[in-house]
């Protein structure tokens, strides 16, 4: 190659040197009184246009002195691009100048003067390109244009690991939601498009050089300050420190609009999806090229940094670096004030200081302040707030067909099939309605139908809903001093509770007694039983699991004597408990029912009942059932979603692992601090019980201060139980060791400061 390269110059060729490269060859070649970069590209008519623009380019900006770029330096034969033969192939050659300098990334890029220097080299190019106009850029659609983000799509199949996967695509929708709309407001230019650490050159702490103009398109001014934050800042875990410092000194010479901040999380984020999009493809078809892969690490962390961070935080602490006006936001007060107007309080709240949520995004929760929580609290977010194949989904079939049951569609014979898969034989048969309540509601209507009976067994601190029907059989309802007190067709049994209860050997034993004293509850009725309903975990008992051994004689007892079984799966199902899918396997039992609801549409309004054949056929001698909206198209596309984000993830498994996990980071608390008392659940669906110091009396007001001071450093969890001393946390199954870390870490900061105030 040598020999053909020295025969188009003028100089003769002391040394030739390769360099790195993503899809083109490049040589360093030195001549006794210059350098020079060659660059080698395979034939295509494409690719040289693409290069014929580029030196437009770059002889454009011979016109400005700011900042040294590369020009094109013409061979011998008075062109600036050759085609020749090299080693059998037809390659496309350009000869550019040598710029002398530092990479900006052989420095630790974290000084103010460099990172001003940064921003105000990228705003003067941006400046110089301005009126450069381009016919074959405006037209050209690439993936690497983040304005053409979704042509990244094809390549999330790629991607290795579903939690990766998931955020990709979330900030892919999220692109579309929050930039795309604001196409037409956005300032486009042509940029450089790939300010990296690799294509800036350094002198004495300052920006000397632009290099590599071969990702040049018409895109968004915008998208260059973003790309620079990204190469400039990955290397640091303060981002977005880091990244103000490039930001102020860019507003100082090109000023940034409104829409273009609140638009730069987006765009940020967009970018580093493209660049691990691009990372996970070629993995798998070009593996050798290591290159592709540099910042692959570096582009997945500062994406799940983004994640959990607030988008309003983000933008509004550039706004008020900037001195933009930042939106004025009521107080909570005056939030809680204004729901009041129209809603009444008996509608509860969360926390001494309630949260003004505004968006949401997998174990995220995003206040209006600006402010980011971690969700280990909401058990119906299930796979995630707002994962991005739950929302589509719903988004999809809206907008093709949303009606009711009378009518025929495919949709409801799939979903229903797939749900019914996860049920033994014997459980054939699902009535769709749209809450846990009503669904419950429901069963007790069944099972009333089908036995004839009218009393109904439920165990004591239960809970099943807020239909009077459900208050009437809720122990945690009608027991309450403002409840309506227990009806007589109600048997209310001793909860199994191996901890408080009055037996405690949780080795089939205990759960044998407890089940002795309901069947005498079973036999003492004066009446047959219609149902015996029971959750396999007691949520609102404070997170109280049936004691080993309990559910199968009493199932028995309350069959032997015409009644059905029913599994109140509405908080516990769909594999939250982590080693099995639905509670009532834990007990090696079949109910005759089961009820489920609140994860089943990841907080989409949508719930179920399933049955035996029996018990529909009993039931469909009665007066019809229609429900307007159960079973609609777009709730059976929702629910197929989850079932398949459930299965795709292997979310059952992490809610296993983690909820391990966090069981026995509670219990080495637990060593050191003699308030916790016992630590209960299964999976990700967990209680912690407070108690006073060494005893098994309940201690509501520390349980309270230490959910609130959660609250207080941005960590959502809740309370229940009798005494409501329970820290009870059931967060999407897609929490992770990091994310229990944090509740772990924050909580023995607030023991530690109790005790020390004590």
């Amino acid at each position: 190659m040598t020999t053909k390269i020295q025969s188009y110059l003028s100089e003769e060729i002391n040394s030739i040197t390769q360099l790195g490269g993503y899809e083109n060859l490049n040589y360093l070649i030195k001549t006794n009184t210059s350098k020079y970069i060659l660059k080698t590209y395979l034939y295509n008519e494409d690719t040289y246009d693409l290069l014929t623009e580029e030196n437009r380019i770059l002889t454009h900006l011979q016109n400005f002195k700011d900042t040294e770029t590369p020009h094109p330096i013409k061979f011998n034969n008075n062109e600036t691009l050759l085609i020749i033969n090299i080693n059998n192939e037809q390659r496309i050659c350009r000869l550019l100048s040598y710029i002398e300098g530092q990479f900006l990334g052989e420095t630790k890029i974290n000084s103010e003067e460099l990172l001003s220097s940064l921003g105000k080299t990228i705003a003067t190019l941006n400046n110089n390109l301005k009126n450069f106009k381009s016919y074959f850029y405006k037209s050209r659609k690439w993936e690497w244009n983040i304005e053409n983000l979704y042509l990244n799509k094809k390549y999330l199949d790629d991607i290795d690991k579903v939690e990766n996967k998931r955020v990709a695509t979330y900030f892919i929708d999220q692109f579309d939601a929050n930039v795309i709309p604001k196409a037409e407001e956005l300032r486009k230019s042509i940029i450089h498009n790939d300010i990296n650490e690799w294509n800036v050159l350094i002198k004495d702490n300052n920006i000397s050089g632009i290099i590599d103009f071969g990702d040049v398109t018409y895109s968004f001014t915008i998208n260059e300050l973003a790309i620079a934050i990204i190469y400039a800042t990955y290397n640091n875990e303060t981002y977005l420190t880091n990244a103000l410092s490039i930001i102020k000194s860019y507003h100082e010479v090109k000023p940034l609009t409104n829409i273009e901040i609140d638009c730069l999380y987006y765009i940020i984020a967009a970018r580093l999806v493209i660049s691990v999009c691009n990372s996970a493809h070629a993995r798998k078809t070009n593996p050798e090229n290591d290159h592709a892969f540099i910042s692959e690490e570096k582009a997945w962390k500062m994406l799940h940094y983004l994640v959990a961070t607030n988008p309003i935080y983000f933008s509004n602490t550039i706004k008020e670096t900037l001195g933009f006006k930042i939106k004025t936001l009521p107080n909570i007060e005056q939030v809680k004030e204004k729901r009041h107007q129209h809603l009444a309080k008996i509608l509860s709240v969360s926390y001494k200081k309630p949260i003004y949520v505004e968006k949401a995004a997998f174990q995220y929760m995003y206040d209006a302040y600006g402010n980011t929580f971690l969700d280990a609290y909401n058990n119906i977010p299930h796979v995630g707030h707002s994962h991005p194949k739950v929302v589509k989904a719903g988004q999809e079939q809206i907008s093709k067909l949303n009606t009711n049951t009378r009518y025929l569609y495919e949709i409801l014979n799939i979903y229903a099939e797939k749900l019914l898969s996860k049920f033994p034989p014997s459980l054939s048969k699902v009535f769709f309605v749209t809450s846990g309540s009503e669904a419950n509601d429901l069963a007790i209507r069944m099972a009333k139908k089908h036995t004839g009976h009218s009393n109904v067994m439920v165990v004591e601190h239960g809970y099943h809903g807020h239909t009077q029907a459900d208050i009437d059989i809720s122990d945690y309802k009608f027991n309450n001093p403002k409840g309506q007190g227990q009806k007589d067709y109600v048997i209310k049994t001793e909860i199994p509770d191996t901890y408080r209860g009055r037996f405690t050997k949780n080795d089939g034993t205990a759960g044998k007694q407890y089940a002795e004293i309901a069947i005498n509850d079973i036999n003492s009725s004066p009446n047959k039983i219609a149902a015996f309903i029971a959750e396999p975990i007691v949520g609102c008992g404070g997170q109280i699991p049936l004691a080993k051994g309990y559910l199968k004689p009493v199932y028995e007892a309350i069959r032997a004597q015409g009644g059905i079984c029913i599994s109140d799966e509405v908080q516990t199902g769909f594999g939250r408990l982590g080693d099995h899918f639905w509670g009532y396997e834990a007990e090696n039992v079949i109910p005759d029912m089961v009820v489920i609801g609140k994860p089943i549409g990841n907080g989409h309004p949508m719930a179920a009942v399933i049955c035996t054949d029996e018990i529909a056929d009993s039931f469909n001698t009665g007066v019809e059932f229609f429900t307007s909206f159960g079973g609609n198209p777009v709730s059976c596309a929702i629910g197929l979603a989850v079932l398949e984000v459930i299965e795709e993830e292997n979310l059952q498994e992490n809610a296993r692992i983690i909820g391990n996990y966090y069981k026995e980071e509670f219990a080495l608390l637990q060593k050191n601090f003699p308030c916790i008392g016992d630590i209960r659940g299964s999976g990700l669906f967990l209680g912690f019980d407070i108690i006073k110091d060494n005893t098994t009396e309940a201690d509501t007001e520390l349980a309270h201060h230490i959910k609130n001071e959660l609250r207080e450093r941005n960590i959502l969890i809740s309370t229940d139980g009798p005494a409501d001393n329970v820290l009870k946390t059931k967060p999407p199954l897609i929490f992770t060791k990091k994310d229990v870390d944090i509740v772990i870490q924050n909580t023995k900061i607030i023991l530690e400061n109790h005790y020390n105030e004590k």
